[in-house]
């Protein structure tokens, strides 16, 4: 199979951005993952493994789980269609060679962040111990991403106008966009000794750093609204300076000021 194929699989699972241009990086990223993964699945069913197998299903019940997560918070979350409006309304009016760029664009990225786990079934490469290692940090990083929606689901239902202080988030405050990290870094991993030639490199690599700076845009996006919303807390003002705000143990507590971040 082409990756070619995986582009325009890729394409086609996200295109319900059209709808809402928020949905290509929300809802369609989580159809274009599992659309990806059962794609690998159906192309290279003959020769995978044990923990290829294990990787395609961890990546189709993952993409499967994030979009109806999205799609319930949007239907239940009152507070959620309060910043989600607005985005309607600013979809409503864009240009569609707009959309059509942002289409493309995120058809492209989701394509290099699983192509480490394609270059390993279409390169036939034999299982070691770095494809296993791989398939181990995807699923802490699965598992750490839906213990932390959880953990946040429960806060906010005991008290919807606090900010999320326990559980994961006394280690970190993003802890689902570090189990993103850590998630796609599995996949990374899984491939790494399958990869050939240095277009393979660079592609897995990209793909990688690529999704690496979403999420850290994506903590920044987070971190001014809170600061919009609890920066009179003395609680939360002690909070921030002394949780990490994607990384564990590491002092990386504000992205606000890294313009850069901007996506």
């Amino acid at each position: 199979m082409s990756y070619w194929i995986v582009f325009l699989v890729s394409m086609a699972a996200c295109s319900i951005g059209f709808y809402m241009y928020i949905w290509f990086f929300s809802v369609g990223y989580g159809l274009a993952i599992s659309a990806i993964a059962a794609a690998l699945g159906i192309a290279f069913h003959g020769s995978m493994g044990a923990a290829e197998w294990i990787a395609c299903i961890l990546l189709f019940i993952y993409g499967l789980r994030l979009a109806g997560y999205l799609l319930l918070r949007e239907k239940k979350s009152a507070a959620y269609r309060i910043v989600l409006n607005p985005e309607l309304e600013r979809s409503k009016k864009m240009p569609l060679v707009a959309k059509f760029s942002i289409w493309i664009v995120c058809g492209l990225l989701y394509t290099l962040m699983t192509i480490p786990l394609y270059f390993r079934m279409q390169n036939h490469a034999e299982p070691d111990a770095a494809l296993w290692v791989g398939v181990a940090v995807m699923a802490a990083g699965i598992a750490l991403e839906l213990i932390a929606d959880q953990q946040k689901s429960a806060a906010k239902k005991k008290n919807s106008r606090r900010f999320v202080d326990t559980g994961l988030y006394r280690l970190v405050r993003c802890p689902n966009y570090f189990g993103e990290l850590l998630l796609w870094l599995g996949v990374l991993i899984s491939g790494v000794t399958a990869l050939q030639g240095v277009w393979q490199w660079v592609a897995a690599i990209l793909g990688y750093l690529l999704i690496t700076w979403v999420m850290f845009s994506g903590a920044r996006r987070l971190e001014i609204r809170q600061d919009k919303n609890y920066g009179d807390d003395p609680e939360y003002q002690k909070y921030v300076r002394s949780v990490p705000i994607i990384i564990p143990l590491i002092p990386l507590y504000s992205v606000k000021k890294c313009k850069f971040l901007v996506a």
